[in-house]
């Protein structure tokens, strides 16, 4: 009998799930072994970058160019110790981050970009950094964040007023020379439940009503000393709040800022959560977690459209791995991390997907990002728990791109690989009955970059045609009774 197969959409979740990768408390970890961790593909992987191109020492990493036993807080250099974004005006697209964002969208996932500029840079060089984002698809540009503080260098050299006014001349560039990106306005928020406004508001009236998206970051506790201090109690170089207070702050954060734009709707999110295991210890940090998410899925009114947790693998207290002090490569896993993956797992922070027509060969899959793509998937008929489970992509689909997902869990195949074991999906969940499930493929661009084809829809929208099915192999005993 042929194998059926049938057009499968994938739409958004109820509220996304997002996951920053490197920052200035950790360097980026490749999405193959994101993947292999986590189980699934996120909606965005977040970067975390600055441009100071007139600054002396630059490209280099303020904490290296501009060395210093004097200093004594993370944001003590003269411009922002992120890694240096090297594209912009005369830039280098080889380079990071570009190497990493073609990494996150051959693996199914758009590029969050944050991105702290310093405000006096000209139209040039905002119209380049446009230009370098428009074969990336459905980018998020966060501009400038937290801009109600006081510790990044564009706060320093600027008033409040002009960082709110810089946003709102680079979204209008971003709008004109890349209109595949989104932009992020994160500023403070509600800070305090008694407060009727939020911070700065009036500054950024302007910047809430031309955004694309609104955005706070919260931490529920957080030892922002890191690694200058040890977060002790009695101490003032950390905070701790409730996952309560948290959630309810950040929900009237929501309300301003509609109340803002004249009562409209826009997407809120945030753009970096979590509970910092230096004030909380690491068990009781997965449990504030949990707690928080739970807040997300129980109220109605379902006003958050996704958070980003900060991050994979951090060199403190503050991810869902804790960077090996012996070796930077390695991480050392926090029972935050199995907390996490019973969260995104969990169908309410999962994409939607939606099955269709039975297709006919070729057929042509469509990635217009991890919130809107169109697949194919392939019901197979499981008479018990196999032993073997793999699928073969002969010399037509060997240099496809793509993700697949059975049962939940998903799989990479990069471009060149022939073969995909499936037997990890029944591992720790192992059938006891026999059971139809479904293999479901997906087709991010192979490069990690959209085409300039021409069409009006290039710089959103990519198409791969497949061919054939791939072949599947399932055995139900070892290949030998030994």
């Amino acid at each position: 009998m042929d194998q059926k197969a049938y057009v499968i959409h994938m739409g958004p979740a109820k509220c996304a799930v997002d996951l920053g990768d490197g920052s200035e408390r950790g360097g980026y970890v490749n999405q193959d072994y994101v993947l292999q961790k986590l189980g699934r593909p996120h909606r965005a992987i977040s970067l975390m970058y600055c441009y100071y191109p007139l600054d002396k020492g630059w490209p280099e990493r303020a904490s290296v160019a501009h060395a210093s036993d004097s200093v004594s807080f993370a944001w003590d250099y003269p411009y922002d110790d992120y890694f240096t974004y090297k594209g912009g005006l005369d830039g280098n697209l080889s380079d990071e981050p570009f190497t990493y964002m073609r990494d996150v969208r051959k693996h199914g996932q758009d590029v969050l970009l944050t991105l702290t500029i310093d405000p006096h840079v000209s139209d040039e060089h905002l119209i380049a950094i446009a230009k370098d984002l428009t074969t990336f698809g459905r980018v998020q540009l966060r501009i400038n964040h937290e801009a109600t503080g006081s510790w990044f260098s564009f706060n320093k050299r600027c008033t409040y007023q002009e960082v709110a006014d810089f946003y709102v001349r680079f979204h209008r560039i971003v709008k004109e020379y890349a209109p595949n990106v989104q932009t992020i306005l994160c500023i403070g928020g509600i800070e305090d439940e008694k407060a009727t406004e939020m911070l700065k508001e009036k500054e950024f009236a302007e910047a809430v009503i031309v955004t694309d998206i609104w955005s706070v970051d919260k931490y529920i506790t957080l030892h922002y000393g890191w690694p200058y201090d040890i977060a002790e109690r009695g101490g003032k170089s950390h905070y701790c709040k409730t996952a309560e207070e948290t959630y309810r702050l950040a929900k009237l954060s929501y309300d301003r800022f509609r109340y803002l734009n004249g009562g409209e709707r826009k997407l809120m999110v945030m753009s970096e959560l979590n509970v910092d295991g230096d004030v909380t210890g690491q068990i009781k940090q997965a449990s504030i977690m949990k707690e928080f998410c739970d807040f997300i899925k129980e109220d109605k009114e379902q006003w958050l459209s996704g958070f980003t947790m900060y991050q994979f693998r951090d060199d403190g207290r503050l991810g869902l791995e804790m960077t090996d002090p012996n070796n930077k490569d390695v991480g050392i896993e926090q029972p935050l991390l199995q907390e996490y993956k019973e969260i995104i797992h969990d169908d309410f922070f999962q994409p939607v997907m939606t099955m269709k027509e039975e297709i006919t060969l070729p057929v042509t899959l469509r990635w217009g990002g991890s919130e809107d793509a169109d697949g194919i998937t392939m019901p197979i008929h499981l008479e018990k728990n196999p032993v073997f489970f793999e699928v073969y992509f002969e010399e037509e689909l060997k240099e496809l791109n793509l993700m697949m997902c059975i049962e939940n869990v998903w799989f990479y195949k990069a471009p060149g690989v022939t073969c995909i074991d499936i037997m990890p999906t029944f591992w720790k969940n192992p059938l006891s009955v026999e059971k139809e499930v479904s293999l479901t493929l997906f087709a991010p661009p192979s490069d990690g970059e959209n085409k300039n084809t021409g069409a009006v829809d290039w710089m959103i929208n990519s198409y791969t045609i497949l061919p054939k099915l791939p072949k599947i192999r399932v055995r139900y005993e070892p290949t030998e009774e030994c």
